[in-house]
This record gives C-alpha cells, sequence and structure tokens, in this order.
C-alpha cells in the first residue's frame, strides 16, 4: 500500500458523492455548521490539499508557506470539483515520495503519516458538511474515520456501539455523541516527535 492511498480513497468517497450532483442542487447554500457556501467548502478542501502537499514537498520547519489557492470565482460546482480532484492526487503523489522520516510543519513537527491523516479528514469532514448543505445522506466511511481518530485524536472516547464516523463528526463539534455534551471547541494534535538532525 501507498503513502498517499488513504488521500485517495477519501478522495474517491467524496467525489463519488458530490459529483453527481454538481449540476443539480444549490451550491450557495451554507454547507452544513459552517459559513461558507458548499462551493466555498469545496474550494477550502482543494486549498488545504495543496497546502500539504506543499508543507511536505518543501519541508519548512517554522511556518506554512505563503500562498493560497484561488478557485476562479466563474467556475462552476463540477470544476470545482475537478481542482479538488488535482490537489489531492498531488498530495497523495507527494505523500508517496515522503520517507517515513520526513517531517514538515504542522505547528510543529509532523510526519507524512500525520499529513495523511489531516488529508483525510479535511476531505471527509468537509464533504459531510457539503452534503448537508446539499441535503444529501452521507457518512465518512468507517475505516478512513478511524484512521483520523487514531491519528489525530489520541483522546478520542471509545466507541462502544458508536460508528467511528460519529465519533469523528463528535470530536469536530459537528455531531452528538451519547453520554457527552456536545463539543464547541477542539483541534487534533498532528505535530509529534522530534525534528531530525
Amino acid at each position: 500500500m501507498r503513502n498517499g492511498d488513504a488521500v485517495r480513497t477519501a478522495l474517491d468517497a467524496s467525489l463519488r458523492v458530490l459529483t453527481p450532483h454538481a449540476g443539480d442542487r444549490d451550491w450557495s447554500r451554507s454547507a452544513g455548521p459552517l459559513h461558507w457556501s458548499c462551493r466555498e467548502t469545496a474550494a477550502h478542501i482543494a486549498h488545504d490539499l495543496l497546502a500539504y502537499a506543499g508543507q511536505l514537498a518543501t519541508r519548512p520547519r517554522d511556518r506554512y508557506l505563503p500562498f493560497d489557492l484561488t478557485v476562479h470565482p466563474e467556475a462552476s460546482p463540477a470544476e470545482v470539483l475537478t481542482v479538488v480532484a488535482a490537489a489531492g492526487q498531488l498530495l497523495a503523489t507527494v505523500l508517496d515520495a515522503a520517507s517515513p522520516e520526513l517531517r514538515a510543519y504542522h505547528h510543529g513537527p509532523c510526519e507524512p503519516h500525520g499529513f495523511s491523516a489531516m488529508g483525510v479528514a479535511e476531505t471527509l469532514l468537509h464533504t459531510h458538511d457539503i452534503t448537508r448543505g446539499l441535503d444529501l445522506p452521507w457518512l465518512p466511511p468507517a475505516d478512513l474515520s478511524t484512521l483520523v481518530l487514531d491519528r489525530l485524536f489520541p483522546d478520542a472516547p471509545q466507541m462502544g456501539a458508536a460508528h467511528p464516523a460519529e465519533v469523528l463528526l463528535w470530536c469536530t463539534g459537528r455531531g452528538e455523541l451519547e453520554g457527552r455534551p456536545r463539543r464547541s471547541s477542539w483541534n487534533w494534535r498532528a505535530a509529534m516527535g522530534e525534528w531530525p538532525d
């Protein structure tokens, strides 16, 4: 299995649910709990995936690279999704080439597996936001949700009977989990370990 395969699998799941509705739904609606529209949220996914690829490619130790992805305002939802696909494939390709010892900045040193988990998380969570805005029933896949929980949320509650996606949505303030108050703030832990010499 290649390092970028989890990102490819998350990207495939996202595009499979969103692409058929790129022309028959109102993408100007808010994406779930976000203030962004569904279209803006899709562009945000692409931005984050490209940013992670840039971090891994150049390996800065103290900052994020000073660039932003701009999607043309006239781009249709279908065209925005092609940008998401391109950014996701770029991240997956960079992950395939990255050695496990590589570290790049994400609020400290982060290894390729951490960037992969963040790419999967951004893709799954914001796809869920968009599907809520478009009134499409969808839950992130269980195996990918577990990957994200294991790497980025070490304090996640034990799942018990809960679906891993429900736990992930609770961890990020997007859902309810029986017996626990809804989260109003959260963060994930991507940085770990030390910088290599």
